[in-house]
């Protein structure tokens, strides 16, 4: 038995199928193939029930995978620990970024995060919650930047700062003489959101739900905060935005950006993390130079 072969069914069991395994580590699919049965014969029994689409572990297979997990993450532990000691930050962070995020603040933190940290190999994906939150769960990413509460149960979150969201109104629309917002004046036939799948659109309506029920549908809905803004210029609508999206706003269009009266209209910012994941001196890194990055 070796570290390969856990590692590897490890794969299997959570993307499902050794085709997507094997890419997951950059392996041939019959090398990958041929560690896991090599396992199974070490063993004596069948680890994965092959007939299954996905492929799924058998009770054999769940009981060796629960041990595969803890083992992995001893061995992962034993690098962290001596690459601590020798006083170095290396190795792969797989990180995930919401898309209400992404544009407005990787651009801030990587320059210095990589120039600080040559030896963190870092892959990022731009992904919606609901995929992060699975891909977290599934070992596919180690690390995410989202919403705080968002994520659920076996994944820690550690809060980084506070996003206000505010108002951004059509010139059209009768609040754009307002300079402060009240949500309970807000025609929800006015609002445009995001799609289903943004975490910040669920916050909108939840926002928008203190005082009244949304209608059943909406007039336009978009993946992309830039979308909904260049919406609400062209109509009479308005929209949310978070306080991060702010400075990229062009300087004749500030006046339409409205602030919302009281009450919970705001956002966490959070690192997501799985709790299995021992690399604390590559999170500890992030954390800080993205804390260092937004105080200037």
């Amino acid at each position: 038995m070796t570290i390969i072969q856990l590692e590897y069914l490890l794969a299997v069991a959570n993307c499902g199928s050794f085709s997507a395994a094997a890419e997951h580590c950059f392996v041939t699919q019959p090398s990958l193939s041929m560690q896991v049965k090599a396992l199974e014969e070490e063993l004596g029994v069948v680890l994965l029930d092959r007939s299954k689409k996905p492929v799924i572990p058998t009770e054999a297979g769940e009981v060796v995978l629960a041990h595969a997990r803890e083992t992995l993450k001893a061995y992962d532990g034993i690098k962290e620990s001596v690459a601590e000691l020798k006083g170095e930050t290396a190795g792969k962070l797989r990180l995930g970024v919401i898309p209400t995020i992404a544009p407005y603040l990787l651009h801030k933190f990587l320059p210095t995060f990589v120039h600080d940290y040559p030896k963190v190999e870092l892959e990022i994906s731009e992904m919606v919650t609901a995929d992060i939150v699975d891909a977290l769960r599934r070992d596919r990413l180690d690390a995410a930047l989202v919403a705080g509460g968002t994520c659920g149960e076996g994944i820690n979150e550690q809060e980084l700062f506070s996003d206000r969201f505010y108002a951004y109104v059509s010139p059209n629309n009768p609040l754009f003489e307002r300079s402060n917002i009240r949500i309970e004046d807000i025609d929800l036939k006015d609002l445009v959101i995001l799609s289903p799948g943004n975490c910040m659109r669920d916050q909108v309506i939840e926002l928008c739900q203190a005082k009244r029920s949304m209608p059943s549908h909406y007039s336009f809905e978009s993946g992309s905060l830039d979308t909904l803004m260049r919406i609400v210029d062209c109509t009479s609508c308005l929209t949310i935005i978070p306080e991060m999206a702010i400075e990229y706003i062009p300087a004749e269009h500030r006046a339409q950006l409205k602030t919302l009266a009281k009450g919970a209209t705001s956002r966490k910012i959070a690192v997501a993390v799985r709790r299995t994941y021992v690399k604390n001196s590559i999170i500890k890194a992030l954390t800080s130079t993205i804390l260092g990055c937004m105080s200037h």
